[in-house]
């Protein structure tokens, strides 16, 4: 018969719990998720910023292709050929404020907000744990109650925006099917812009709020065919959704850095026909 090691016998009527000296018992590298989202994340923030305060390269012109930074483009700060969707209802910005940096609220909150988003950086960022069976790094805990969590509850108002933004970047998708002379054409920023919307919309249609949206308040799902079906696609969708978290975050990365770098001529965009 084996006996139990006093410092791990718990207080279930054997007496009180011992004390453990050790900040955890576990011996797997439980830092290394933590760390790599960490990483992950915070070299999304350090692109973003560079490219809101940047201002510049973020419409090919002879390919039409708009940087999904700078989409929609509607200030008339933007340069020629950019405001493609409702063309520069918002006057002339300040030489210091970007385009960018007004458009980037909505997609940014959407994220900040998210479920999924919640839990890693809450893990990565905050320590609030960063583990399972990894004390928190906080001494309270007061969930999101208090300012300025209390503002995660605003999350489904961010899906509605989010659709506004998966609905422009599809469009800028479409014109991006535009020949350099003229007609129809593809080019290599064509196929990442394409494959960007589709990320996009896979991760937002996937949102918990989509899904609580679909199939919410509903009593018999047999007296509403056509919302059972939505609620089961965005459901697939949703079992998937850390995936498509990550997937759509580095998509939008590699379409703007594409778009910025044929802009500035850095390189020339592959060409599939015209």
């Amino acid at each position: 018969m084996t006996t139990t090691p006093a410092r791990l016998r718990s207080a279930s009527g054997a007496g009180p719990r011992a004390a453990i000296s050790e900040k955890t018992l576990r011996t797997d590298r439980w830092w290394l998720q933590p760390l790599l989202v960490f990483l992950g994340l915070g070299a999304f923030v350090v692109y973003g910023l560079v490219r809101a305060i940047m201002n510049n390269y973020y419409w090919a012109d002879a390919e039409h292709y708009l940087a999904p930074f700078y989409s929609p483009c509607l200030t008339q700060s933007c340069v020629e050929g950019s405001s493609h969707f409702l063309g520069q209802p918002i006057p002339q910005l300040p030489s210091w404020i970007s385009p960018a940096m007004i458009i980037l609220v909505l997609p940014g909150g959407f994220r900040l907000t998210c479920y999924y988003y919640r839990k890693a950086y809450y893990r990565s960022f905050w320590l609030s744990p960063p583990a399972c069976a990894v004390p928190d790094g906080h001494k309270t805990y007061s969930g999101e109650t208090r300012f300025p969590l209390i503002f995660q509850n605003i999350h489904r108002y961010f899906f509605y925006a989010a659709i506004l933004v998966g609905s422009v970047l599809t469009y800028d998708a479409v014109i991006a099917w535009h020949g350099k002379d003229g007609g129809i054409g593809m080019g290599l920023g064509t196929l990442i812009l394409a494959v960007n919307a589709v990320l996009i919309w896979a991760y937002t249609l996937g949102c918990h709020s989509c899904r609580n949206i679909i199939g919410g308040r509903l009593k018999h799902f047999s007296k509403h065919p056509v919302r059972y079906r939505a609620w089961g696609f965005v459901s697939k969708l949703n079992a998937k959704h850390q995936q498509f978290a990550w997937a759509s975050l580095f998509s939008v990365i590699i379409a703007d850095a594409y778009v910025m770098a044929v802009s500035a001529g850095w390189i020339t965009d592959f060409r599939f026909f015209n």
